[in-house]
């Protein structure tokens, strides 16, 4: 336990801040132009989302999980840090979930409404992961290379599903397909942290707000089971 005790967080990141990001910028100068395709990809979930369409919202983010968990994690993250392997089959276990849930509609909420708190909040997010995201490298001086696309990078990817997440589920399902993207967040913004990376307090109010979501669409969903229903 003494032992234990004696580490601290940056104990267990075993890379610079330059090599963290020479690995995302390594990301999207092999896969470029994948970018076009996911970013697609994840716009199309988003506007079915809102549609109603939201079992096929719910599978179009499957593959990009399952590509990340492989390309990201397993074959270049773990590299550098050995639990970058259990990232990497997390990221497949969520793909699969989707993949699942999209499968059987079990846990879909079907009718969305759009002036719901919870699934404006989760708009939020998507659109963030989606667009807002890619833009935080170029913007802070990195190079286009280093910008984080849904669907190549980690972040982005957890940040975009989250708020997929507030829009298309309901109930336990909601919290379960939530766990893993808000866990990733927080262990990202943890690492950039330890790095001395400015864009921590980014990914650190995005696990604040996604968790007044979901708590905020939890009791919704809670007062209107608990509402009896007027019959004639």
């Amino acid at each position: 336990m003494n032992d234990w005790a004696s580490y601290q967080l940056q104990d267990f990141i075993p890379f610079t801040t330059d090599v963290y990001f020479r690995l995302i910028e390594r990301m999207g100068e092999t896969f470029w132009p994948l970018h076009v395709l996911t970013l697609a990809l994840g716009a199309a979930a988003i506007v079915l989302a809102l549609k109603g369409r939201t079992q096929l919202a719910c599978l179009l983010p499957a593959p990009l999980w399952a590509f990340v968990g492989v390309a990201f994690f397993i074959q270049r993250y773990a590299e550098l840090n050995w639990a970058g392997g259990y990232a990497g089959y997390a990221f497949i276990v969520q793909a699969v979930l989707l993949a699942l849930v999209a499968l059987t509609g079990f846990g879909l909420d079907k009718a969305p409404r759009l002036t719901s708190p919870p699934i404006l909040i989760g708009l939020a997010l998507a659109i963030f992961g989606l667009i807002g995201m890619p833009l935080i490298a170029p913007l802070t001086g990195g190079s286009w290379y280093q910008a984080e696309v849904l669907g190549i990078h980690a972040d982005p990817t957890a940040v975009a599903t989250l708020g997929l997440a507030l829009i298309v589920f309901r109930g336990w399902a909601l919290w379960a397909a939530s766990i893993i993207p808000v866990l990733w967040v927080l262990v990202s913004g943890l690492t950039l942290q330890v790095l001395d990376a400015p864009r921590f307090q980014i990914l650190f109010a995005v696990v604040a707000i996604g968790l007044v979501g979901l708590v905020w669409k939890s009791c919704e969903s809670r007062r209107v089971l608990s509402t009896p229903s007027t019959g004639m």
